[in-house]
């Protein structure tokens, strides 16, 4: 094998790799004396096929294996001789119009990290805001609790139902006269008013009577998640089983033990604890956001491409999708695109901040250990269908990338951890709108910076000079799964529910991913 370096410029390489096809040739003879043994043939015992017609058998595909191992084991020999830390995972192309019998020509390209001493950690300040909670919000809680829970009593069967009501009914809904799959429901639990189905189904259900039978039409909307019924017209054959009315929920001991405590003062205790999780994530943020402003002062490396590309696409992606749920789907994605440059430049800003916290982490011996690793790949197994999770955790486990890319956010989360421990940390209670206001500061003043930020030059290319060939290869690692098994579908409803309600869209940008790479996108 000869290796020549074709490219070194700024973070960017590229080499050329050759294999002669002796080499090729000699891998696949030894692959083929290793198979003969195990290889069965009529007219042979077992053990005993001539070697010349197992390759006569098998050649094709042993040729093709040992080409794909011995170019994995060439570019895995490249990246430890040359010393290189990919940023993300090496183009690698073999040369048009190979085939058997000649030498293989491999171009591999690929960016690396840049080399960044660790910024000291010392005399970093930090102000903490926090947000107490008070007695008015335990019970302002506890309040939604009841409403979502509400109960509801039989009315006369004499009486019209109103919007408010309770209905219990059985439905079938129809195309053309026959029934169509999930259109049935039984003992269904219906609030009218509540907009829970489809449009005009509910209206139709103001002023029937328990008993009642009665048959509606109605059109389902034309983004309805089912293909085969968006925009259609359908009917629905309805008994009305039960006509109820919303009691009174009243909050004491009896409604803690319904929702399996064992008193109020526990659920009042609960639900302090929850109010005080969430503002504790705000003040994290908050404080995040400061540290990492700080950490950005005075560090203006050069930073991979590749990366900062990986970045955008997340931000970019996330932020078209929520453009797409605002009143003017049009106006917000054209005010987006016209600020395109600042979220490019945001995402530079990001991954240069990620590179940072990855060499603090590393100069500080942060680590994720081997049981954190175990317990995140079974928690991001329960992502996918039952069958599925053993493909999954495989994956992770032969593909460094995605294991890199699941373990980022916890290994920033610790470095972060140890950064807060390091600092010198101040408190100051505020309200809940004052911490919203001081995050929503941060991320205009993360814009600000990025625009206020000089573009770069490039660093000029330097001369490639040849390679002497390889002396060693590294171990062929295992072959690594293709791509990460779909994730499980989520439960359907019955086809006159609606989908259900997406959450506002925010305007800001998304929380970045930490610096570490990308995972492969994940079937769908």
């Amino acid at each position: 094998m000869q290796t020549k370096q074709t490219t070194n410029q700024g973070l960017k390489r590229a080499y050329l790799i050759t294999i002669t096809a002796d080499e090729i040739a000699a891998k696949v003879d030894a692959e083929i004396k290793k198979i003969a043994p195990q290889v069965k043939m009529p007219g042979f015992r077992p053990g005993k096929v001539p070697a010349n017609l197992v390759k006569k058998m098998h050649g094709e595909q042993l040729h093709a294996q040992t080409l794909n191992d011995t170019i994995r084991e060439s570019v895995d020999s490249v990246i430890k001789d040359e010393e290189l830390r990919p940023a993300m995972q090496p183009s690698i192309a073999l040369n048009e119009g190979y085939e058997e019998g000649k030498d293989a020509e491999i171009t591999i390209e690929l960016e690396v990290l840049p080399q960044v001493e660790a910024p000291s950690t010392d005399g970093l300040k930090l102000e903490k805001l926090t947000v107490p909670v008070s007695d008015e919000q335990i019970e302002e809680s506890i309040a939604g609790i009841a409403g979502q829970n509400k109960s509801y009593k039989d009315v006369a069967k004499t009486k019209k139902a109103v919007d408010g009501n309770q209905l219990i009914i059985d439905f079938l809904g129809k195309l053309d006269g026959e029934p169509f799959e999930g259109g049935a429901a039984e003992d269904a639990a219906l609030v009218l008013g509540s907009n829970t189905f489809i449009p005009g189904f509910e209206e139709q259900l103001v002023g029937v009577k328990t008993g009642d039978e009665k048959t509606i039409t109605v059109t389902f909307p034309k983004e309805y998640q089912a293909d085969h019924l968006a925009g259609k017209e359908a009917t629905f054959d309805v008994t009305v089983k039960a006509v109820k009315t919303e009691t009174d929920t009243k909050v004491d001991d009896e409604f803690a033990k319904q929702l399996g405590l064992d008193s109020l003062e526990k659920l009042q205790e609960i639900m302090k604890g929850q109010l005080e999780q969430q503002t504790a994530g705000l003040t994290r943020t908050q404080m995040k956001r400061s540290l990492l402003d700080q950490l950005a002062s005075g560090h203006d490396f050069e930073v991979p491409s590749t990366m900062v590309d990986a970045e955008f696409e997340q931000i970019w992606a996330q932020l078209q999708q929520e453009a797409t749920k605002e009143e003017d789907p049009e106006a917000a994605l054209k005010q987006i695109e016209d600020e395109k440059d600042d979220y490019k430049a945001i995402a530079e800003r990001r991954v240069r901040l990620g590179l940072l916290l990855s060499e603090i982490g590393q100069a500080n011996g942060v680590e994720v250990t081997g049981q954190e690793m175990q317990m995140l790949i079974q928690q991001a197994a329960q992502q996918y269908r039952e069958e599925d999770r053993e493909r999954f955790m495989q994956y992770i486990q032969q593909d460094p990338m995605a294991a890199a890319q699941l373990r980022a956010p916890l290994y920033e989360d610790k470095v972060v951890d140890f950064l807060f421990d390091k600092a010198e940390v101040t408190e100051r209670e505020v309200t809940i709108e004052e911490l919203q206001a001081a995050i929503e500061a941060d991320e205009e003043a993360e814009v600000a910076k990025v625009k206020a930020t000089p573009k770069k030059k490039k660093a000029p290319a330097k001369k490639a000079a040849a390679k002497k060939p390889a002396a060693k290869k590294e171990p062929a690692k295992k072959e690594a799964a293709k791509k990460a098994p779909a994730k499980k579908a989520p439960a359907k409803k019955a086809a006159a529910e609606k989908a259900p309600a997406k959450k506002p869209a925010a305007k800001k940008a998304p929380a970045k991913k930490p610096a570490a790479k990308k995972a492969p996108a994940k079937k769908k």
